[in-house]
């Protein structure tokens, strides 16, 4: 069996720098926890370890992105039925296609995961945004290569990782509440725009505010008090280095992938603070 890697393609996904977050993964932890879920690669990584090694790793899984938390629960739970609907959709793709699904409003949790999973590996560059209804409203993406829709083998598995792991909908602030000395929280969140047009922050209606931001360091410096092992991924920006003054900061690169003109993604600064 291989090992489970993230099924959803998100804006400032962590899988080209898991070596380096690898790194900061204390030898023993209690709870795994990750407020800020997104596409899971820390944790699918993790859980990929504890596989092999046949150890089992108590985990939190959580975020406030509800339709996000209603994909992870059906893939754990019922991930044949989600499989059925995505092959259901596999049959016609195009932008017609891609429209109708859109615009659909499932009510069953299968056809909830279906709907996202289907979106975000045929929209542009595989953004997730809401407008202010709360209504996904990324353009279709033109591919050259028809996308793999339903990649039976990785959903298998990630549905096993997800097995004896509990996933939430929850803000970071009622997430970190309940966490003890000893565990390891991994907060990914919205970063702080770099410029005007940087931010992809509309994961849920109303974004992710700069007080939000000031806030999160808040609780993320209670909980180094108390106790809990602590990494914070961050925009290499003057705004989060002043956010997080007195904790360990350590640069690294990563590759920018989203932006309507292809010659301005590249390298970027990032920051993996403890």
């Amino acid at each position: 069996m291989t090992d489970p890697h993230p099924f959803l393609k998100w804006a400032g996904g962590k899988t080209q720098l898991l070596p380096k977050l690898l790194k900061h993964v204390p030898a023993k932890f209690g709870t795994y926890r990750e407020p800020f879920l997104g596409g899971g690669s820390l944790f699918f990584a993790l859980k990929a370890q504890a596989m092999r090694r046949q150890r089992s790793m108590p985990a939190v899984l959580s975020d406030s992105n509800e339709e996000l938390i209603v994909t992870f629960k059906a893939l754990k739970y019922e991930p044949h039925n989600v499989m059925m609907r995505l092959r259901a959709l596999e049959d016609c793709y195009g932008r017609e296609q891609y429209m109708l699904v859109r615009s659909s409003r499932p009510g069953l949790p299968a056809d909830t995961a279906a709907r996202m999973i289907y979106l975000n590996k045929t929209c542009f560059n595989g953004l997730y945004r809401v407008n202010q209804k709360g209504h996904f409203n990324v353009p279709f993406g033109q591919r050259k290569k028809r996308p793999t829709i339903c990649d039976r083998e990785n959903l298998l598995v990630c549905s096993k990782a997800l097995q004896w792991t509990t996933v939430e909908c929850r803000d970071f602030r009622a997430a970190l509440r309940y966490a003890d000395p000893g565990d390891f929280v991994y907060l990914d969140p919205p970063y702080v725009p770099t410029s005007k047009t940087s931010s992809f922050t509309a994961y849920t209606p109303g974004g992710f505010s700069i007080d939000d931001q000031i806030e999160l360091a808040r609780c993320a410096q209670a909980a180094k008090d108390l106790g809990v092992h602590v990494l914070i991924s961050a925009a290499g920006s003057d705004d989060s280095r002043e956010l997080y003054q007195g904790f360990a900061i350590e640069e690294v690169q990563a590759r920018r992938n989203i932006n309507c003109d292809g010659g301005k993604r590249g390298n970027v600064t990032e920051l993996l603070i403890t």
